[in-house]
């Protein structure tokens, strides 16, 4: 009786709350109680929908089959499938990957976890750069992450040969836990800037000289979430250690500007890549999302008429589709060109001036997914950077709150609370784990197609579904024409690892238990 009576009084005092204070909420003031239901049901839909609704392939932006490769592959689980596929696959872009007759033999010695880019960066650099791995951890700042999920990264990255960008937001320690980097610089200018927040040279170099793995430096010039708007980080997320890598104010939002101080146009851009690669000594490269189709065009068109002495030594192409970066809907939605659509653009004007060979192209876009790498590779890719996939590996749920900071797997927030559940040993283990099967993944393929290695992977053998529901080739489907690769042996590219990367041993099968004592001092 006691219980009914306390309760019936919580419910009366909640009708008069609902009813004579809230102002805001016309549905909870009309409707007391009930109305705050539908409140409810949209802040816990979308996460629920994923679950509980959505089929296989529906869910947007990652599809429950998709999730549950990267799931299982990162915990070493079964990760085929009985009864045929449930993919309907007449649907208009769907990848098709011609079988051959006859499949590829492994050539004595094969090792299918070391899976190399066959151009080396920056080759004419002071340090080239030769990339072990094509698959990779794509930009993601340590600020966006938490420091935890940054070291799990890094570490993951390191298990399986991978490199990790650092993303825009500077060097911190959690980087430095064996993984190569590719530092990226922004509009922010962060690790490189001066008090006043413009680019300073002798900062870039002081960076770089204190992170010996720096093995390449990546300028931004627009990202996919937010093409064509400068970063974000929530002053929500700015702790006092965050504000201290990227030497910022605490407590307030972080806005980076749309462009760039340093330079305005391309033949001022290519002066500062080369001004920054002689003052490093380590590769300069470009990352941007295609918007102004005229771009890459006039991009080429200049290397080409300085007899490519000025030039990025790597293109990375990102696709408007978004990516763990916050952005306004109106940005994420509808500015810039997906990777499908905007990297053909990018390899036809290089490739129109013979600058296609001597560029290492990288892809970023959903494209950690054996099929989608493949096509990847067949348009013209060399590398492929992996971002919410990786995610996925280390606990990812697709809660789609990265930008509140209310991540509930510690990933995505600075909460300590949050970040404290986050177990660094077995999420870095579980995203080598799923690099390497993607690698392995990827080379079954290519040998199920009669190919030696995926850069042979063209536009006449990855097939595309096309709007009549027709067969065709990328070349057809796309007018993609990408040059066949011509492949060292397994030795001979074990011996340009050797060469290029004497300090690090080539990727292995990382099922066996590591150590984590380097990273743990750090926490």
């Amino acid at each position: 009786m006691t219980i009914l009576l306390i309760f019936t009084s919580l419910l009366v005092v909640w009708f008069c709350f609902d009813r004579f204070i809230v102002k805001n909420h016309t549905l909870r003031t009309n409707f007391p109680i009930i109305g705050l239901g539908r409140y409810l049901i949209e802040k816990w839909g979308p996460p629920l929908r994923q679950y509980i609704v959505a089929g296989n392939r529906e869910e947007a932006p990652y599809n429950r089959i998709r999730r549950n490769y990267v799931y299982a592959t990162s915990k070493g689980q079964n990760r085929y499938k009985g009864f045929g596929s449930d993919d309907n696959q007449t649907n208009q872009g769907h990848i098709v990957i011609p079988h051959s007759a006859f499949p590829t033999t492994k050539p004595k010695g094969f090792n299918p976890y070391f899976l190399p880019c066959l151009k080396v960066v920056g080759k004419n650099r002071k340090n080239p750069f030769f990339i072990e791995n094509i698959f990779n951890i794509s930009a993601m700042s340590y600020g966006s992450l938490s420091d935890r999920a940054t070291m799990a990264n890094n570490i993951g990255a390191s298990l399986a040969g991978s490199y990790h960008n650092t993303g825009e937001g500077g060097v911190a320690p959690y980087h430095d836990m064996g993984a190569r980097l590719v530092y990226q610089i922004g509009t922010g200018y962060f690790g490189c800037r001066d008090s006043k927040g413009n680019f300073s040279m002798e900062e870039l170099v002081k960076t770089v000289e204190k992170h010996p793995n720096i093995k390449a430096i990546e300028i931004k010039l627009s990202q996919g979430a937010k093409a064509g708007k400068g970063g974000v980080l929530l002053a929500s997320k700015i702790t006092k250690e965050i504000a201290e890598v990227r030497g910022i104010s605490e407590g307030k939002d972080c806005m980076s500007p749309a462009y760039h101080q340093a330079f305005s146009d391309i033949p001022s851009m290519l002066d500062f890549i080369e001004e920054v690669a002689e003052a490093t000594g380590v590769p300069v490269g470009i990352k941007f999302c295609v918007g102004d189709k005229s771009f890459p065009m006039n991009l080429a068109a200049e290397i080409s008429s300085n007899g490519g002495t000025k030039k990025p030594d790597f293109i990375t192409v990102d696709g408007g589709e978004g990516g763990t970066g916050a952005a306004p809907t109106s940005f994420s939605d509808h500015v810039g060109l997906t990777f499908d659509q905007g990297f053909p653009i990018v390899y036809k004007a290089f490739s129109h001036f013979g600058l296609d060979q001597d560029t290492v192209f990288v892809g970023s876009a959903k494209l950690g997914y054996p099929a989608m790498a493949v096509k990847a590779l067949a348009m013209g890719c060399d590398v492929i950077n992996i971002a919410r996939e990786a995610l996925f590996a280390i606990g990812c749920l697709q809660t789609q709150d990265c930008h509140k900071g209310n991540c509930p797997v510690g990933i995505a927030t600075q909460k300590k609370w949050l970040v404290n559940g986050f177990n660094i040993e077995d999420k870095s283990l579980r995203l080598g784990l799923y690099l390497d099967t993607l690698k392995k993944d990827v080379w079954e393929i290519t040998h199920a197609a009669g190919l030696d290695h995926p850069a042979q992977f063209d536009s006449y053998n990855v097939y595309i579904v096309d709007k009549d529901k027709n067969v065709v080739s990328l070349k057809d489907n796309r007018g993609m024409v990408k040059r066949v690769a011509v492949v060292p042996t397994t030795e001979e590219l074990q011996n340009l690892n050797k060469t290029y990367n004497p300090d690090l041993t080539s990727a292995k099968n990382i099922e066996k238990q590591i150590t984590f004592d380097y990273a743990k001092k750090i926490q």
